[in-house]
């Protein structure tokens, strides 16, 4: 469930967090909470859409700054750049699709954050847990049945199915 925060919200969110508000941070925050999982590039679009002046560089450090802070949550599956999510603080994990790149939040299966329990943490505190699970989304899933060719018939015959 996507949480409604206004702009007012999020200079209480930098102010709570001990940042300076300023209309980067703002417009940086409200983009990250309208595109969970966005890339960079995808937030600097969303926030030229308020500020059209801004630079990559004022987006990158005010990323960086709120990741910090704990207000974003930085993610890199394998083989993707870095999105940012708001769900902060739950340690929960996501779903990636391997043909769109598709990325979905999933809940801990069981237990209390960090939802694994390392079986030797070697001396380690453990505090988070990162799981990704793999596979193809609902549309990806089905486009790839309709697309797979029937096997071959017995006796060496084929058939392909009517599209």
């Amino acid at each position: 469930m996507r949480r409604v925060v206004t702009s007012t919200g999020f200079e209480q969110l930098l102010r709570g967090a001990g940042l300076r508000v300023t209309r980067p941070r703002v417009a940086v925050l409200g983009a990250v909470y309208a595109h969970p999982h966005a890339d960079t590039d995808s937030i600097i679009s969303a926030v030229r859409r308020d500020l059209p002046d801004v630079s990559h560089q004022a987006v990158y450090d005010s990323l960086r700054t709120l990741t910090v802070v704990g207000l974003v949550r930085r993610i890199q599956p394998a083989g993707s750049v870095a999105r940012y999510e708001s769900r902060v603080g739950d340690n929960h994990h996501h779903l990636v699709c391997r043909s769109c790149g598709a990325i979905t939040d999933v809940d801990c299966a069981v237990g209390e954050a960090p939802c694994l329990t390392a079986s030797d943490d070697r001396g380690y505190a453990v505090d988070e847990a990162e799981v990704i699970y793999w596979g193809l989304c609902p549309a990806c899933s089905t486009e790839a049945s309709e697309n797979t060719p029937d096997p071959p018939m017995p006796g060496g015959e084929s058939h392909v199915r009517d599209q």
